[in-house]
């Protein structure tokens, strides 16, 4: 066991050993106590964080295996009956028209929210 010096005033040193004796205990085992308690404290914390960081982790895993999931259950991709036709791919009016009810929604549901 280490040995350390701690300097402190007499008033500090004075309370100190007021509590220690209520304690049943001595100055140097509070401040032993103290010091062994900040030192755990930071290793929980540090532990807290990697563990909620591995959470994060597995979380990103467990969407993407989801996924991958439902893409491999439909088919494992996009099927040829979802492709439009040259005409629907070309057809201007309606996409701006789907564009346009598309932000008219969109202006709606801010008004209403």
């Amino acid at each position: 066991m280490k040995n350390i010096t701690v300097s402190v005033d007499e008033q500090t040193h004075r309370l100190a050993r007021i509590r220690a004796a209520e304690l049943d205990t001595s100055v140097s085992a509070l401040v032993r106590d103290y010091l062994k308690n900040l030192v755990e404290d930071r290793a929980d914390r540090t532990a807290d964080r990697r563990l909620q960081a591995e959470t994060e982790v597995e979380c990103r895993r467990r969407m993407l295996r989801e996924v991958i999931e439902k893409i491999t259950a439909n088919g494992g991709g996009l099927r040829m009956a979802d492709n439009l036709s040259r005409e629907e791919l070309y057809d201007r009016a309606r996409a701006r028209a789907e564009a346009q009810a598309a932000a008219d929604a969109e202006d709606q549901a801010r008004k209403r929210g």
